[in-house]
């Protein structure tokens, strides 16, 4: 495997190495149960975004709130594009998203927040594939065969792809239901990341949130692709594993060998992970590297974020971000995540430059 990538500007490196020795000060006057100023917080945080950050978030409210009585999270799961809109115009205090702000509307998020914008990743969560498809317990797929069911090229289960990746298998003849998600989706754009950098062409659609291929079926919302997968037969679709239940998960061809999700398995990935050129110290976009070789590192995964604004109007909303985003990422937030929500916690590495990013948040 690669050696970790994820590293900043010197001149980030130093703004955030200031920030985490002012972070070191303070720590001794916060909860660490979750991250919370001492004195006591009030006030209404609203949030909203990802789907798949919604069993996470239900984990970090109860704890946030149980130790904050006076303070209210509200946060509606309208996918990523929807969360980060309403963010953008202002509508919710912080965003939930399962893909990181582009350039246009990373440029948009500054004018609203008239100056840099915070956007820290809260956790890897792996992205499986289920299917449903009866007399078969489990599936091995390539890359290039996953493409080539999403684009809709491999049709049927007895597909002689299909077959080569799995020679001992009994598939049927029946034909394949692809599903994807109807709504605007980080998960879907993470999920074609993956064909566009892994399929070898396969997959012609490119890198998006809005699904472009035609047929199949569309559902809305993470719980709305994994229904509609249990629903039918010989259905194929893409959703966050946490969420996968008594599906089936196909195991991915990863270099010579095929991997099984798992949270484990997805957060090796960052080790192969590069941050996203050109962004403000307090922007830890991180681009991942689908076409990694190394065998147990399991490659379709999205690394969920939380934005923000880094300066406030009114101070007590600045510290209910700043309490909140410190909780999340902190050592028990990272905990609560990944035994309510499945997901791998972030890597000590990474989550030292989250705290430090996290610590500059204030009022103007």
């Amino acid at each position: 495997m690669k050696t970790t990538k994820l590293r900043m500007t010197a001149p980030a490196v130093a703004a955030l190495t200031l920030v985490l020795g002012l972070s070191a000060c303070g720590a001794a006057n916060e909860d660490p149960s979750d991250g919370s100023a001492s004195g006591g917080l009030s006030g209404t945080l609203n949030a909203g975004g990802s789907s798949a950050q919604e069993s996470a978030v239900a984990a970090w409210k109860k704890a946030f709130q149980t130790t904050n009585p006076e303070t209210t999270v509200n946060y509606d799961p309208v996918g990523s594009g929807g969360g980060r809109e309403q963010f953008l115009s202002g509508g919710l205090d912080l965003a939930g998203s399962d893909a990181y702000l582009d350039d246009e509307e990373l440029a948009k998020a500054k004018d609203r927040c008239s100056g840099d914008v915070v956007e820290v990743p809260t956790y890897v969560s792996p992205i499986a594939v289920v299917f449903n498809l009866p007399g078969v317990d489990e599936l091995n797929l390539s890359p290039k065969t996953i493409g080539g069911i999403f684009q809709g090229t491999i049709t049927t289960w007895d597909d002689d792809a299909i077959k080569a990746d799995n020679p001992d298998a009994t598939l049927p003849s029946s034909k394949i239901t692809p599903v994807h998600r109807s709504d605007d989706s980080g998960t879907t754009k993470n999920f074609t990341d993956y064909l566009d950098q892994a399929s070898d062409g396969a997959w012609k659609g490119g890198v998006v949130e809005t699904w472009p291929i035609k047929g199949g079926e569309g559902a809305e919302g993470t719980s709305g692709v994994i229904s509609a997968v249990k629903g039918g037969k010989g259905t194929i679709g893409y959703a966050d594993e946490s969420q996968a239940g008594d599906l089936g998960t196909a195991a991915v061809k990863v270099g010579d060998s095929f991997t099984k999700v798992s949270p484990e398995a997805a957060s090796k990935v960052l080790d192969a992970s590069t941050p996203v050129a050109g962004r403000a110290a307090t922007d830890i976009a991180i681009e991942v590297d689908r076409k990694v070789t190394e065998a147990g590192v399991y490659p379709i995964v999205l690394v969920s974020y939380q934005i923000a604004c880094q300066t406030y109007d009114d101070q007590a909303k600045a510290e209910l971000v700043k309490s909140w985003l410190t909780y999340v990422t902190s050592t028990d937030g990272q905990a609560a995540a990944a035994k309510d929500a499945g997901s791998a916690p972030l890597s000590s590495a990474v989550g030292e430059k989250v705290a430090a990013v996290v610590e500059t948040i204030k009022a103007s």
